[in-house]
């Protein structure tokens, strides 16, 4: 397991981007619970936020692609509306204790 950040860094309703042995991912909590995941749409490949730490859309209740605004699942990561719907984003094995945020990549 990877340490990805403190809990307190990841404020429910909010998403923050990293990037862990070259992997980019981002996490979004909701909640209470954190997801983690891939940060690459399964429409075009490229990552899904426009502005650092932005991949919710503007209610904070769906992961929001910038691209073409493909609208995911925060739960699952399936997308409910736009190009790839039906398709989903790559979730990430991710755990929570009294350091932090982990995953497993």
């Amino acid at each position: 397991m990877k340490f990805l950040c403190t809990g307190i860094e990841l404020a429910d309703a909010s998403s923050r981007g990293f990037e862990i042995d070259d992997q980019k991912l981002f996490a979004v909590r909701r909640n209470g619970q954190a997801y983690v995941y891939i940060n690459r749409c399964p429409h075009r490949g490229v990552g899904l936020e426009w502005t650092p730490n932005q991949f919710l859309d503007p209610s904070n209740s769906l992961i929001q692609c910038a691209t073409h605004g493909a609208l995911f699942l925060i739960e699952d990561g399936e997308c409910v509306s736009g190009p790839c719907a039906g398709q989903s984003l790559t979730r990430v094995a991710c755990s929570e204790d009294a350091k932090g945020i982990w995953v497993s990549l």
